[in-house]
């Protein structure tokens, strides 16, 4: 993670006013005078104006009219939380205005419409980010710190598990779970985050046997359960589960099991277990108070990256490795055949 300049205020935008829209808000309020919040998207903007109670700031201007933040010379970068359906052109006309642009999870309904985002963005010279905020964690940022530092060995195990639980109710809303809007269920809506903080230390999968279904405990188009074995390209092999029909829910974990040494993060801690026998649980990581915090993290890294000429915490094309995984965990389980993954 990178430091925020502060000599100036930065014009944003933020385009969906849904529900994780005041987590943006807040932590664009949090950043003070690094920037501004001029406007704020949405199909209904007198609805969307509630809004404004999260933001410690002159109010933006609440507006459906997309055109008028691609020609405003002082928005230097925007927040898109929109529904994956309405993704694609929208991102065309911000950037063909210039406009950087931070993505909310995922970056396409599909691999292919991920691969267009990122080459839309590329092709007009402009930054993409997507705001995978489980990088922003504390366990997480600790735990990229120590396998830099430590000499662990080869990785040889990795767990993947994102074992959650959704109310039927979640999935009354129009269109959750389904292909059209949503692009799939719980991999590409919930464990995507967990895949991508699990790809960040492990590098791409290489092939993948899969199961997908949906259980009797929901009734939606898409999958509520997933699970896979894989292999990776550095030649570890690895196990990943993901449903939202377990309860009580568990933590999303990523375990790594390595030569020296085995690394279990989560949410709150990370741990270290030693093949010599120590044990260092390091469970007195700071958390933070709201899930905005983690999100102020990636906009500060991602403010930086625009106005320093680095690349984001979280890339499109690191995006796209996750998009990947999940496009073949589908295609495995839709054919019953282990899948070879194309690189991104």
């Amino acid at each position: 993670m990178h430091t925020v300049p502060t000599d100036h205020s930065v014009g944003v935008a933020l385009i969906g006013a849904g529900m994780i829209a005041p987590s943006h808000i807040k932590a664009l309020s949090a950043m003070g005078a690094a920037v501004r919040l001029s406007y704020v998207v949405s199909r209904s903007p007198e609805r969307a104006k509630h809004l404004t109670k999260y933001y410690d700031g002159p109010a933006p201007h609440f507006t459906s009219d997309l055109e008028a933040v691609a020609n405003d010379p002082s928005v230097q970068f925007v927040i898109v939380a929109t529904p994956p359906s309405v993704r694609a052109d929208l991102i065309r006309t911000l950037a063909q205005a210039g406009k950087h642009i931070l993505l909310e999870k995922p970056v396409g309904r599909t691999l292919a419409e991920a691969k267009q985002v990122v080459d839309i963005c590329e092709r007009e010279g402009v930054t993409l980010g997507v705001l995978f905020q489980h990088r922003a964690r504390a366990p997480s940022i600790a735990a990229t710190q120590l396998i830099k530092e430590e000499n662990l060995g080869p990785l040889a195990h990795v767990e993947i598990s994102a074992p959650l639980w959704r109310e039927q109710s979640y999935y009354d809303e129009l269109g959750r779970g389904t292909y059209a809007r949503d692009g799939g269920g719980v991999l590409i809506t919930q464990a995507i985050h967990t895949i991508d903080l699990a790809l960040s230390f492990t590098g791409p999968v290489k092939s993948v046997q899969a199961m997908t279904m949906t259980t009797d405990l929901h009734k939606m188009e898409a999958e509520d359960l997933a699970v896979a074995g894989l292999q990776f390209v550095n030649g570890a092999v690895g196990t990943l589960l993901a449903s939202t029909a377990i309860a009580p829910q568990r933590p999303e974990t990523v375990i790594l099991h390595y030569a020296q040494a085995t690394v279990t993060i989560s949410k709150d801690q990370l741990a270290v277990s030693w093949r010599d026998g120590r044990n260092a649980p390091l469970s007195a990581l700071p958390a933070p108070d709201d899930k905005f915090r983690w999100h102020q993290v990636l906009i500060e890294d991602f403010l930086s990256a625009i106005s320093q000429g680095h690349l984001p915490e979280a890339t499109g094309h690191a995006a796209l490795t996750s998009h990947v995984l999940i496009d073949a965990i589908e295609r495995s389980s839709r054919l019953g055949a282990r899948i070879n993954l194309d690189p991104t």
